[in-house]
């Protein structure tokens, strides 16, 4: 399957799952100011971000797949990474909301209407399942589709927890029950977010993919291509998740078989890491930014 199809398909179940939350997210404020419950606001507050979050992610799948002009030559594809540092930071920053209004419940607790708040839960959780159901599966690589995924699965947990919330005011009248399991799924969720957050910033810095070492990226080219004797000046980064790129210089015994050489190269890159977007410097002899250096010296 093409990248261009699988964008054309992330872009659609990031519209509808969008459509869905935005939809629902009317009734779960309706629901929360009627029974009073934080934890319904509080899910309202997370589909609000969901929203936003599923929108930024839809525009930026949009425009990953327009092409590379001059402006952009390696296209727009950092977009879904910006979408995702903004998702995260957003849902960072509905926490910290969440976590305030939490203990201003603690010390005024309020009166829950747990019949209608139950009611609502439960609809939410179906929205939010079909929701998570349309991301499912997409966002193994896809940082874009996996932080708007991210949002989704708070959505759940948060329909969970006010669920559970409700059938124990209604039992028990206990109402502290609400902000603490508000609380409990938002520091939950945080993790993920600072995961993703974490991720989508050592992107934008050029930083080496986890999954690839340098060390071994030499190590396999010298055993396996006969005529390189060294590797030097290996640069790994990512455009998103699923497209590594390289560059590197090569020194090689002989400039006998260039092409044979730098085919085989290409190949070792694309079978052993995934890399099939790489500038490799052939040299013979001596580096030439070595030769550059000391010119200038």
């Amino acid at each position: 399957m093409s990248q261009t199809h699988t964008g054309a398909q992330a872009e659609q179940r990031l519209l509808w799952a969008m459509l869905l939350t935005g939809g629902f997210m009317l009734v779960e404020v309706a629901g929360g100011l009627i029974s009073g419950s934080l934890a319904l606001l509080a899910d309202a507050g997370h589909m609000l971000t969901d929203t936003t979050a599923l929108a930024m992610g839809w525009l930026g799948a949009r425009l990953a797949r327009r092409p590379a002009d001059q402006l952009r030559s390696y296209g727009y594809h950092r977009t879904q990474v910006l979408a995702a540092l903004l998702n995260g930071i957003g849902f960072i920053a509905l926490v910290i909301w969440i976590v305030i209004e939490a203990w201003s419940r603690f010390r005024e607790p309020v009166a829950i209407l747990g019949g209608p708040m139950l009611a609502v839960a439960i609809a939410g959780l179906a929205i939010n399942g079909i929701a998570f159901r349309m991301l499912h599966g997409e966002h193994q690589h896809d940082l874009n589709i996996r932080a708007a995924a991210l949002h989704v699965i708070g959505d759940l947990l948060g329909s969970v927890a006010t669920i559970v919330a409700a059938i124990v005011i209604l039992m028990t009248g206990w109402t502290p029950i609400d902000p603490l399991l508000s609380v409990f799924v938002a520091l939950l969720i945080t993790v993920n977010a600072v995961r993703v957050v974490n991720q989508s910033v050592h992107i934008l810095l050029e930083g080496t993919p986890p999954d690839v070492d340098v060390n071994l990226i030499r190590h396999e080219l010298i055993e396996e291509v006969p005529n390189v004797t060294d590797v030097h000046h290996v640069h790994v980064w990512s455009i998103t998740p699923e497209r590594p790129v390289l560059t590197m210089h090569v020194t090689v015994a002989t400039l006998d078989n260039y092409s044979a050489t730098l085919h085989k190269i290409q190949a070792c890159l694309a079978e052993h890491f995934g890399i099939e977007h790489a500038t490799v410097q052939i040299e013979h002899e001596k580096c030439a930014d070595d030769l550059v250096v000391k010119g200038k010296a």
